[in-house]
């Protein structure tokens, strides 16, 4: 098996790769500037990748990102920079020194967009502090405005590193930044503490700030859908009847939180009745209102009073949201149902819905699970005919399914088909390939070559990967071959396959570059 000529084809396929577009989280990537010239008619997309890839080989303060950046100085422009920011929303630190960076370049000015993006990379990086001096030096240069909706980033970016007390400070030191609370602040902080369920301090704080403020019936439902979401169905309750004493009126979201609350409850019989005493309190039921039942019906495996609600809310002109349309599409399939399943499918079409790629990876599922090679792939051509473009999941089941029932000239048509889509192979769908072809007779070197894709691609591939793939050239007595391997990812840009090296040489690897549990190669 000669690895050291399958690297040189390994990088013509490469190549076909070089324009990627996969988010940051889930690219390392490595330095374009040495793979390709640099050129003055080089497009942006390029442009942005090379640059992305200079921050993320740059992580540790130490480095020195400016120098390696001075290259760009004359093709900087406000919309790269948003598109590089767009790129690396995991790397916070460098993506702050970047911007900046460019911030120092004479004539140079960012668009407030950059700003807002800048805001949320350091609140979803977790990096707080810096984001704090960033949002002071803004107020003291006056460069960008600073507005409602950057706070709203810093509410949800401490609710998601379940740091709600801090969420709550953050909302009460608005006012230092020119910025006085509104009913629609309060709403923002509310909403994203009871998404993360924080729901007990989110009504400590309503509760605290309730007669400054003149709270609608949104306020009120976000709390009766939070205290719904954790099972505190008597909470709900007490907030839905504080809101009913009030209000004036009382509204049909309002009526969907606390149906909702009660379905989840597992009290559907209860919603249900409450659910046909809306018309007689002055509230027509929505789409969304059916959707509810709807849902809890197929959760509780009763198609028929699902498909019930579904054909009264047709008499009443209502359409179901995608994700009703899914819940019904995925247990027909789970129900061996798939003939009904695309007649429902067929029929949001035609009610001119538009059903997302979960519409169709349902069905997919069922293809793929029953090893229905010919109406998987003609499912995959559907998406593409229909302008829903299949995702990682989509190639990542078909693969797998051709991989399977050893039908490898699909697979490679399927690969090869997938950037002329506009699809670019992340860590998972290698993974699908280096897994599923090592475990085939005769396939090892084909798992290596799209390893060796991979790295060079600069996707840090899972600890899993290497030490499967270590383990069966190992088995083979293929010692050179781990060694070539071993060598190439430290010849890497990225930092994080360098360090991977070591577990290919057969060294214990204490961290994963990503959660293998919950993006991981059997997707």
């Amino acid at each position: 098996m000669a690895l050291r000529l399958l690297t040189s084809r390994a990088r013509v396929l490469c190549s076909l790769f070089h324009s990627l577009h996969s988010p940051c989280s889930l690219l390392r990537p490595c330095s374009f500037s040495l793979l390709t010239p640099l050129n003055a008619n080089q497009p942006l997309p390029d442009l942005v990748n090379e640059i992305s890839r200079i921050l993320s080989d740059h992580r540790n303060p130490h480095h020195d990102l400016e120098l390696s950046l001075t290259t760009y100085s004359s093709k900087i422009s406000a919309d790269l920079v948003e598109q590089v920011l767009k790129r690396c929303k995991n790397l916070g630190f460098p993506a702050h020194r970047f911007f900046l960076w460019a911030k120092r370049i004479p004539g140079f000015e960012h668009s407030a967009e950059s700003y807002h993006i800048l805001v949320d990379i350091l609140g979803a990086s977790k990096q707080f502090a810096i984001l704090w001096d960033f949002l002071i030096e803004m107020r003291e240069s006056r460069d960008c405005n600073i507005s409602p909706q950057m706070f709203w980033l810093v509410f949800r970016a401490y609710s998601r590193a379940n740091l709600p007390g801090d969420a709550i400070r953050s909302f009460d030191r608005m006012v230092e930044f020119g910025l006085k609370p509104t009913v629609n602040d309060l709403d923002q902080l509310l909403y994203v503490l009871c998404k993360r369920k924080h729901v007990k301090p989110a009504q400590q704080l309503f509760d605290r700030v309730k007669r400054e403020f003149d709270p609608k019936a949104k306020t009120y439902s976000i709390l009766v859908r939070g205290w719904g979401d954790i099972g505190e169905l008597e909470s709900a309750w007490k907030v839905f009847d504080e809101m009913r004493e009030k209000q004036s009126t009382v509204d049909v979201l309002a009526y969907n939180c606390l149906l909702e609350a009660l379905c989840e409850g597992r009290r559907v019989s209860e919603a249900y009745r409450m659910f046909k005493e809306m018309s007689s309190n002055g509230i027509e039921p929505d789409a969304c209102s059916y959707s509810i039942f709807i849902r809890a019906y197929c959760e509780a495996n009763d198609i028929r009073s699902a498909f019930r609600l579904l054909d009264e809310m047709r008499r009443c002109d209502l359409m179901p949201n995608v994700f009703t349309f899914n819940c019904i599409i995925k247990k027909l399939c789970k129900n061996d149902k798939v003939e009904e399943a695309y007649q429902l499918l067929n029929e949001v079409i035609e009610r001119g819905g538009n059903p997302d790629t979960w519409s169709y990876n349902a069905i997919l599922a069922y293809h793929c699970e029953h090893s229905e090679v010919n109406r998987a792939t003609r499912l995959i051509s559907r998406m593409v005919k229909d302008n829903c473009l299949p995702d990682r999941h989509s190639y990542n089941m078909l693969l797998k399914l051709l991989i399977r029932v050893g039908r490898f000239d699909r697979a490679t048509e399927v690969w090869e088909s997938m950037r002329e889509r506009g699809f670019y192979p992340s860590v998972s769908t290698y993974s699908v390939m280096v897994h599923g072809l090592s475990k085939k007779k005769n396939k090892l070197e084909e798992a290596c070559k799209y390893f060796e894709m991979m790295i060079d691609e600069g996707i840090p591939p899972y600890s899993s990967t290497v030490e499967m793939l270590r383990n069966r050239l190992m088995g083979l007595g293929l010692l050179d071959n781990i060694e070539i391997l071993a060598g190439k990812m430290e010849r890497s840009t990225s930092c994080s396959i360098q360090e991977l090296a070591n577990a290919m040489r057969g060294s214990k690897v204490h961290w994963r570059s990503r959660n293998e549990e919950t993006e991981s190669e059997s997707d």
